[in-house]
């Protein structure tokens, strides 16, 4: 979200970054994602840090790429650099991110306590991103990226995605 208060300049990158979509979850922009940790301009020169959401994340380098491409589009010369601590965490992605993820049919990271339990598949607490339905099992820990599992509807039996909890 762009903050009122912020510079016209930073604003305006704001804005640009808005337009990065992260390249697994595509209806997501970095922004939503909450990776972005700092800007700092310097005339149309510009330095964004991103943190990446877990170590050794494939997509850092694409969403790199991508946030060099829509600034360079602007006229900016861009930095990308990576920044590790403090580490990424899903509390992080946007309530606007969590909702669109929902709507993608990925099940959004739960708090820490639940998600725990819902990948040892004690509690059926992740709800169906199809049906709404909280009848849900735990099929794999590992989803199609590291970062998500796969789960199960028992009531409409389809698979979702589930994003972990970081």
């Amino acid at each position: 979200m762009v903050e009122s208060s912020m510079p016209e300049s930073e604003h305006k990158v704001r804005e640009i970054l808005a337009t990065v979509k992260d390249p697994e979850i595509p209806v997501l922009t970095v922004e939503d994602m909450g990776i972005i940790r700092g800007i700092e301009l310097d005339g149309q020169k510009v330095r964004v840090k991103i943190t990446p959401t877990y170590s050794g994340c494939p997509a850092m380098d694409e969403i790199a790429a991508d946030i060099r491409k829509a600034l360079l589009a602007e006229g900016y010369e861009p930095e990308v650099v990576s920044v590790l601590s403090p580490p990424w965490s899903s509390l992080w992605i946007s309530e606007e991110g969590r909702r669109k993820m929902e709507v993608y049919g990925i099940a959004a990271p739960l708090e820490e306590v639940a998600d725990k339990r819902a990948l040892m598949g004690e509690k059926r607490v992740v709800k169906c991103t199809h049906c709404g339905s909280m009848n849900t099992r735990l099929v794999s820990p590992f989803g199609s990226t590291a970062c998500k599992a796969l789960f199960q509807c028992n009531d409409c039996l389809e698979p979702f995605d589930y994003f972990k909890c970081i």
